[in-house]
């Protein structure tokens, strides 16, 4: 392509703005490179021959073989199909190709690599954003080629205010359309921008332009853009040019020429219909290795895309098949607790004869034992009698292996202390039943129920030694972690209970139950003990009463080095896991006397066991006092003594 090569696109005009050096009817040429790598602005109002002008100018590069893309905004360039073969991608059937933002690397390739022309038709789009996305993405790749390229190569944009408004909110699309006029001449890339509406168009754009194509306007707003660029004359003059007829202006030879174009010589598809018959012509079709080459990238969207699908409905079936097992889940952790209920009643009603003091007679209707064949009781009543067999067994082995030389306390006395005045006399015997229960701890309690795992002094004193392998001898973090984890591993009517030894000194499980809000059965109170006590957080403390043994398991810890204050400041640092802030201050460890009596005043009964204690000459309290306890628990410790 030489540099003087132009296309003959219109013919000198009469009248206002003409040439005054040419003739009417004398051709006028457009360089071809001023063209293909300059920039450009063709408007004028509906009807008035803009899109025609376009359409001449790309018929003469066509015919001449350089390849140009055009972005078709309302699927009106179709008609070049009829003399060239040019491929038409969009979104429509009736495109050679349907394509998506996939395809602009391709398409970019296609036109600068191949020389291939292409109508890039965005009008059948139905979401603005696919469109714009798809526009972006390939006036990107063309750029980028041609940095490398520098190969002359026009990109025609129809209805350009979309793209580059003049009052801003302008997106990516329009920026890089912007980058392209200001930067795309050096690297080989022109661009025509056609708009009917000139004062819409940003003026940026504009006054970058290398020529300017003014059909009839007639607006006021953007006759005074003309009067800005042309001159008050034009201003007035181009409200009266025919349709095809412009004011051309050019920075090449420095003229402004009233022209008239040529009429393009393919099919109008974007001419107003008429009352003639529409007959589409017969349109050239593209090479099939070029469709193909599309079409490998559509299907293999389709395919990515039918796989996400599949995916996406794999993903859905897994995510009915986890909310089908979480409520599988819940569903068993209902049976589970409806289960543990059972077996609560079932237990409860198993230890009623330690509750009740002894085995119940033969026929005690409560255990169906009565002689009215009642079949409905039969499973019941034959888990009764095992369990009392079983009681009735356990109660003999207790008294083979007991080392005390006089009978101890009964199952009716609930393990009290054997009442001198019901004694044989012997004091010996008396003083039997009071025998300290580090050596056999579970002879001291209640009857405790299916307490089969006694824990001694001594094993409490090993297990506090032995927090962790891991811990050295003085890191008071691992002590307290340690303490710490055993608290917080308790069932939280345990933790209650562990707060009622602390508070209490010394005290029995029944009672520590009912302040820490159970009830006062006494199987429940001693299986929601054992935790505490295998923990080693409370030791007997003598007559079925457990004394609270945290400060001890820190001196244990320590082998007796800390003194107290140190002792002190690591019970409380494990404390304040289950010890509410406002009772941080009561002593741990404080035994009963210390605490002081805080019996409600006018309780008589309280102060007659008090006298009769002085009078026998005690000078320490036997048992654990009620002091301090909640009303219900109190009471019910007071009905146990009687």
């Amino acid at each position: 392509m030489s540099e003087e090569e132009a296309i003959h696109v219109a013919d000198v005009s009469e009248g206002i703005g003409g040439d005054a050096t040419a003739e009417p009817g004398s051709p006028v040429e457009l360089p071809v490179v001023d063209v293909l790598t300059g920039r450009s602005f063709i408007t004028g109002k509906s009807g008035s021959g803009k899109s025609n002008t376009a359409s001449v100018v790309i018929e003469n590069l066509l015919s001449n073989g350089f390849p140009v893309m055009i972005v078709d905004t309302d699927g009106e360039y179709y008609g070049l199909k009829e003399e060239y073969e040019i491929l038409h991608a969009g979104a429509d059937d009736e495109c050679d190709i349907v394509v998506s933002p996939e395809h602009a690397e391709k398409l970019a390739t296609l036109a600068l690599e191949q020389n291939v022309p292409i109508i890039l038709d965005v009008s059948g789009y139905l979401e603005e954003d696919t469109a714009n996305e798809l526009l972006l993405e390939v006036v990107k790749q063309l750029f980028a080629k041609e940095k490398r390229m520098k190969k002359p190569f026009l990109l025609v944009i129809e209805e350009c205010h979309e793209y580059i408004p003049e009052g801003g909110g302008m997106d990516e699309t329009g920026k890089m359309l912007i980058k392209v006029g200001k930067r795309g001449r050096k690297h080989g890339l022109g661009i025509v921008g056609i708009s009917q509406r000139p004062a819409d168009v940003k003026k940026d754009f504009i006054t970058q332009c290398d020529w300017l194509c003014w059909h009839r306007l007639t607006w006021d707003n953007d006759t005074k853009v003309v009067g800005r660029i042309l001159g008050s004359k034009y201003a007035s003059a181009v409200e009266d040019l025919g349709d095809g007829e412009a004011f051309l202006m050019t920075d090449w030879d420095e003229s402004i020429r009233r022209i008239q174009f040529h009429r393009k010589e393919t099919f109008d598809a974007g001419a107003t219909p008429g009352l003639d018959d529409f007959e589409r012509p017969e349109l050239k079709s593209v090479s099939s290795d070029l469709v193909g080459e599309l079409q490998s990238i559509s299907d293999e969207k389709e395919r990515r895309e039918s796989e996400i699908a599949d995916l996406k409905q794999e993903l859905q079936k897994k995510d009915r098949r986890i909310a089908d097992l979480e409520r599988e889940l819940e569903e068993a952790r209902d049976l589970s607790d409806m289960a543990d209920q059972f077996a609560q009643a079932l237990l409860g009603k198993a230890e009623a004869p330690y509750r009740g003091g002894g085995r119940p007679p033969a026929g005690d209707e409560r255990l169906g034992g009565t002689d009215d064949g009642d079949e409905g009781q039969s499973v019941l009543k034959s888990y009764d009698e095992a369990v009392a067999a079983t009681e009735e067994s356990d109660a003999d082995a207790e008294a083979e292996t007991d080392a005390a030389p006089g009978p101890g306390p009964s199952a009716a006395d609930g393990g009290a202390e054997v009442d001198a005045d019901a004694a044989t006399g012997d004091a010996a015997t008396a003083d039997a039943a009071d025998v300290d229960a580090t050596a056999a701890d579970s002879a001291d309690e209640p009857n405790p129920p299916d307490d089969v795992d006694p824990v001694t002094r001594d094993d409490v004193a090993e297990s506090a030694l032995r927090f962790d392998e891991a811990i050295e001898l003085g890191t008071r973090e691992a002590v307290i972690d340690e303490l710490r984890s055993r608290i917080e591993s308790l069932p939280e009517l345990s933790r209650g209970m562990l707060r009622h030894y602390r508070r209490e000194g010394a005290s029995d499980p029944v009672a520590a139950h009912i302040d820490a809000g159970g009830d006062g059965d006494s199987g429940h109170a001693y299986s929601r003990h054992r935790p505490i006590r295998r923990a080693g957080l409370i030791r007997h403390a003598g007559r079925g009463s457990y004394a609270y043994a945290v400060p001890d398991l820190v001196r244990e810890a320590y082998a007796d080095r800390l003194d107290e204050a140190q002792v002190d400041e690591i019970v409380r640092a494990v404390e304040r896991v289950f010890v509410p802030s406002a009772e941080l201050d009561y002593p741990p460890d404080a035994a009963p006397a210390e605490v002081g009596d805080r019996a409600p005043a006018g309780d008589d009964e309280a102060e007659e066991n008090t006298d009769a204690d002085a009078a026998d000459g005690d000078e320490e309290p036997s048992a654990p006092t009620d002091a301090g306890l909640s009303d219900a628990a109190r009471r019910f410790a007071e009905r146990s003594e009687r």
